[in-house]
């Protein structure tokens, strides 16, 4: 029997969309929903980390694929960039302020689809999943990379990045039904390269898409978003016509 491929199983019944962390990777997952916009496919729900989450946000939110890449084809690192002393470089009130401009939505209750945001509680040092409440809040706190934003107060508890302890995002994912997972592929220095974050999760009836290769970007590397986007839509039309990679 033919396996089916990955735009066959993604059309056979609704799926829920969970993007990974990954520094500024949300380029490669707007790259990403571009394709499946196009192809009218579209989730019924989404979950992610960090870059995950800022681009499952938005894209649940209510903003279609063409305006989040001309959000972030647009982005400036002046637009984020509040250096202030404390437990991070940033601040974040900039990045806080971006949000807030951009989101069609301002609560998880006010978006299309139904979203879970995957925070790092420090407190407690664990992965909190965030599912009401203020978005752009919950946005923020999930890409608070560790020394690089402070941390943000979500229901009086500092949180931070989602994927410090939830790399792959999936800790708000439905525990039955389809999974149409993003891994972006880390080259973070600190994390031991036999640790589990890197490798590709397995989970039943969740097609897995890794893209190789995407250009390695940061704040001081914006101007290579647009090609890290194009390189991550080409990588999403060749995998659509490929078959599923399934996990067991």
């Amino acid at each position: 029997m033919t396996a089916p491929t990955l735009r066959e199983f993604l059309r056979e019944r609704p799926f829920t969309l969970a993007l990974s962390s990954g520094f500024f990777g949300f380029f490669a997952h707007a790259g990403v929903l571009s394709v499946l916009e196009s192809e009218g496919l579209l989730p019924e729900r989404a979950c992610g980390s960090s870059a995950g989450a800022l681009v499952a946000g938005l894209h649940c939110a209510g903003l279609p694929a063409t305006s989040i890449r001309d959000m972030l084809f647009s982005l400036r690192r002046e637009q984020f960039w509040d250096p202030r002393p404390g437990p991070g470089l940033l601040r974040g009130h900039l990045f806080q302020r971006l949000l807030d401009e951009r989101l069609p939505a301002r609560t998880f209750e006010g978006c299309k689809r139904p979203l879970a945001v995957s925070v790092f509680d420090v407190l407690s040092a664990s992965t909190r999943v965030v599912v009401r409440g203020p978005l752009a809040e919950a946005l923020r706190a999930s890409c608070a990379v560790p020394f690089l934003f402070h941390p943000v107060w979500l229901e009086r508890r500092p949180c931070a990045d989602g994927g410090v302890l939830d790399r792959h995002g999936l800790a708000g994912a439905p525990r039955e039904g389809r999974v149409l997972y993003h891994h972006l592929a880390s080259r973070s220095p600190w994390r031991r390269r036999s640790s589990p974050a890197l490798r590709v999760p397995a989970r039943k009836e969740m097609a897995s898409v890794v893209i190789p290769d995407l250009p390695r970007l940061g704040p001081f590397r914006l101007e290579r978003g647009p090609l890290a986007f194009e390189s991550a839509a080409q990588g999403m039309k060749r995998a659509l016509d490929a078959p599923a990679s399934l996990s067991a």
